[in-house]
């Protein structure tokens, strides 16, 4: 379903076509979601397929390509954690995060950081795996304290076997599989067979580690069955989606997420769920592999695309259980409990959040609560490597999607005022244009830069947006700020325990965090890089010839012009241009 301009609202499937598309356009019974959707609709485009499986499998890929408005839209954006066994002769078990490019083996993911630490904290406990990263590990020459507390088997300076390392690795891989009953009965033999060779301490010592195991499981799993099943549930509560996924492995519960997707196009819960099921399966969002069985409380006809499209694109046999009986009944209600939960937590961080949002209102004279704050900060380090940072707070706190930076390079190094000119210029003229202006600008500074701030919201000829300044008092202590807005002689100062006050002080802070992570970057990218990298017209090979003529960047500057030209493969116009970047003369 296309706009006027184009513009692509809705990507579906149907079996029967006319059925679909007239559903769209009764005389009545249709909720506020979809007359908004038809009220676009400009045109139709049909695609005919050989079957439903290729159906499902042509829309989801339509729809991870343009990602119509219209559609339920997986959001999976952030990175879950990982633990993750390096490919070393003596293997390295970490905290990953991010993409999973790194040589070795991934386990995860992990609902969350502290999970992940959790677990690896048993780890070093049962196993003695060391944490040191290879560069510390390759230059020690006597064990270190994590030896000494018993969580490391100190193998850098040889004090266990590499073949002893080596079960090591592999029993705290059977711990991260799942397979405790394997382990256990390893740990067990390996128990008898030291104590039947009058090795007691080492029998000793495996014996902590079945008890320490057993105590782990009792505290971490419930035992149910030896199923691989993710159990999904949908709730609707007070207009918040939450979709729920319980992921169970060897009949435990390993993985636990709760989902918010919008359903702009009114399709009810039933196909909300069944269309985010198809985009998280078919988009290879399952870093945890394909279950044996889906659980969920969906009619089995509504889920045999799926399957098929599985089959066909993995080579998955997956069945389906609606969760009507037994141990899936009971997962089910758990999935149902924690989307209910979901929901309810979402829904208290909006209320939270607008509360705030009135509370600096309150403070700031202002008419309304703003629907949202953009606060902007500079950083840099005497001029060098300037930064700009927007950080955004909305209805559900801070939205790090739309957090911006922009390097500031068109004005004077040190020149905060004309720097954030720069900055709030360029994206106030951007939110302009997209009608998409905040509720509230606020401003890392006081009197000077708010009034500077003030001159660039009359140039852009923006009159209904208002702009505060909140700088350190003389104290320069937190809770003793002034809030500045443009043009007045006097600051406001607020009570330090204002919750208003409080929330402008939270954003504030997270916008300066932002753009010193901004400067950092910039400035350590520039410290390892040379000079004469940006030399123009250098390339490697160049760039190798300079180096070996001069040996140094400083013996390059004291050199005369007519010594570059010397340099094989540099013309005398090279050589003129690399003799005036050197002395600034550009």
């Amino acid at each position: 379903m296309y706009s006027l301009d184009s513009e692509l609202l809705y990507v579906g499937k149907a079996k029967n076509l006319k059925n679909r598309v007239s559903s769209y356009f009764r005389a009545r019974g249709l909720n506020a979601k979809t007359v908004a959707l038809v009220s676009r609709i400009d045109h139709i485009e049909i695609t005919v397929t050989g079957s439903e499986a290729e159906a499902l499998l042509l829309e989801q890929t339509l729809i991870k390509k343009h990602r119509p408005q219209y559609n339920i839209l997986l959001k999976d954006d952030k990175s879950y954690p990982y633990l993750h066994l390096s490919d070393h002769a003596y293997p390295l078990l970490s905290y990953r995060r991010g993409k999973r490019k790194g040589a070795g083996r991934y386990f995860g993911p992990y609902p969350n950081s502290s999970a992940v630490r959790e677990a690896l904290s048993y780890l070093q406990r049962l196993f003695q795996i060391r944490s040191c990263e290879d560069s510390y590990f390759n230059h020690r020459s006597r064990p270190c304290l994590q030896h000494e507390i018993k969580r490391c088997s100190a193998p850098c300076v040889g004090i266990i076997s590499a073949d002893d390392y080596r079960r090591d690795i592999e029993h705290a891989t059977l711990f991260l599989e799942g397979n405790s009953r394997v382990l256990l009965q390893a740990l067990q033999a390996s128990m008898t067979a030291a104590a039947e060779a009058l090795q007691f301490e080492r029998a000793g010592e495996i014996r902590d580690q079945i008890e320490l195991l057993r105590r782990i499981q009792e505290r971490q799993f419930v035992e149910r069955g030896d199923h691989n099943a993710d159990v999904w549930a949908v709730i609707e509560w007070q207009e918040i989606l939450c979709v729920q996924r319980m992921t169970f492995r060897a009949g435990r519960m390993v993985n636990s997420q709760s989902f918010f997707p919008e359903d702009r196009a009114g399709d009810g819960l039933e196909t909300v769920l069944i269309s985010y099921m198809s985009q998280f399966y078919l988009g290879g969002h399952a870093a945890d592999g394909l279950p044996d069985v889906i659980v969920a409380d969906v009619a089995i006809e509504d889920l045999v695309v799926l399957l098929e499209a599985l089959r066909i694109q993995e080579g998955a046999k997956m069945t389906h259980a609606r969760g009507v009986r037994g141990e899936q009944r009971q997962w089910l209600h758990m999935a149902q409990e924690n989307a209910r939960a979901g929901a309810q937590t979402r829904i208290s961080g909006r209320q939270a959040a607008k509360l705030k949002m009135q509370k600096v209102a309150e403070l700031l004279g202002l008419a309304a609560a703003p629907g949202r704050i953009e606060c902007f900060d500079i950083s840099h380090a005497q001029g060098e490597a300037a930064y700009a940072s927007c950080v955004v707070y909305g209805d559900e706190g801070l939205d790090k999607k739309r957090y911006r930076r922009f390097s500031v390079k068109e004005v004077t190094a040190g020149d905060d005022y004309a720097a954030l000119e720069n900055a709030v210029t360029r994206h106030l003229t951007r939110l302009k244009d997209q009608d998409d202006l905040p509720g509230l600008l606020l401003i890392d500074g006081g009197k000077g830069q708010i009034n500077r701030i003030s001159t660039v919201l009359e140039n852009l000829a923006i009159s209904n947006l208002p702009a505060f300044g909140i700088s350190k008092g003389t104290t320069r202590k937190s809770g003793w700020e002034y809030l500045w807005e443009a043009g007045a002689e006097r600051p406001i100062m607020p009570n330090a325990h204002d919750e208003g006050f409080r929330l402008l002080q939270h954003v504030r802070d997270e916008a300066h965090r932002f753009a010193i992570t901004g400067h950092r970057k910039e400035r350590a990218k520039s410290r390892g890089q040379s000079e004469i990298e940006s030399l123009p017209g250098i390339g490697p090979k160049r760039r190798k010839e300079l180096l070996l003529h001069f040996g140094s960047l400083k013996n390059m500057r004291g050199a005369p012009k007519e010594e570059i030209e010397r340099v094989p493969g540099i013309s005398k116009t090279l050589a003129a241009q690399i003799f005036a970047r050197l002395h600034g003369e550009e």
